[in-house]
């Protein structure tokens, strides 16, 4: 609870490296890399008589909802959105968990707020539940955008929202030159490396005329270059190979990574194809990532 004391407004960044933004259907929650914009805004609220709750608010006036939806029929995972009700719920409220320098979002009823990697439609989208695997994926950094000044107003649970129906205005403030010493600024230095990952057919082609996702790795060797592209693939048991540059064939990449950070292109290639029958060593990898250097 430490972390939103004395917030006026936070952004929140998830484990991938992205934002909790709120996105301009004023409606859906997803997470983008663009810290700067206001839609990463989220104003912050306490709960008269209850401890440790607090209450996130869009840009657009809306609040940080748990709702009843399954986000994907069948699997885990239910919807998280902005919504606006006529009186203040449980839904809205959420119970924040220090984990070292992050955070954990508890729902009143258990789970948990997740931002979630791997293939569409999971990559970029936010669910409440209570994870199996990817514990990581529940972990939030908070960074302060604006201060509270003094004691913070307390809602009440029958608070009706009316003023705020009735609003259509909103202001965007930033922290003064005065508070920029405690206010982390916007824009950082990125560091590390970049990955590119693409998905081949069968015979191995790839189609590398448009740009593939990507994500920022921090690590230096191939084990957390592996547990890494697990994570954003949402592949277990793969294998990280090389591309040569002049036959354009793929094999295991056993040595170091390249050096200076430089960046890599990454292929994942099922173990059904032929072109993973050339190189896996036995049938039990579900799927193969290769790699091949950026020129």
């Amino acid at each position: 609870m430490e972390f939103f004391k004395k917030a006026k407004s936070v952004r929140m960044r998830s484990h991938h490296d992205k934002y909790l933004t709120a996105e301009s259907d004023e409606e859906t929650v997803v997470q983008d890399r663009s810290g700067s914009s206001k839609h990463a805004k989220w104003s912050v609220e306490f709960v008269e008589g209850v401890e440790n709750v607090i209450r996130l608010k869009s840009c657009f006036g809306k609040y940080l909802t748990s709702s009843d939806d399954q986000f994907l029929l069948g699997v885990t995972g239910q919807k998280v959105v902005q919504s606006l009700p006529r009186k203040l719920d449980s839904s809205i409220e959420w119970e924040p968990i220090r984990d070292g320098v992050q955070v954990k979002l508890k729902t009143r009823y258990g789970n948990f707020l997740r931002a979630n990697g791997g293939l569409p439609p999971w990559r970029n989208s936010i669910t409440h539940d209570i994870p199996h695997r990817h514990h990581d994926w529940i972990l939030w950094v908070v960074d302060v955008i604006e201060i509270r000044p003094e004691s913070p107003p307390k809602l009440l649970r029958s608070d009706s929202l009316d003023e705020d129906l009735s609003s259509s205005s909103f202001n965007l403030r930033f922290p003064s030159n005065e508070s920029i010493g405690s206010v982390e600024v916007s824009t950082r230095k990125t560091e590390g490396r970049l990955i590119y990952y693409y998905v081949c057919d069968d015979d191995g082609n790839v189609n590398d005329s448009i740009e593939g996702p990507s994500f920022q790795f921090k690590g230096h060797g191939l084990p957390e270059l592996t547990q890494k592209l697990e994570e954003e693939t949402g592949i277990d048991d793969i294998i990280v190979c090389s591309r040569n540059r002049i036959n354009g064939k793929l094999y295991p990449l056993r040595l170091a990574l390249p050096p200076n950070n430089t960046t890599m292109n990454v292929v994942v290639v099922p173990s059904t194809s032929r072109v993973a029958s050339d190189f896996m060593p036995s049938p039990s990898h579900s799927y193969m990532t290769c790699i091949r250097y950026l020129l």
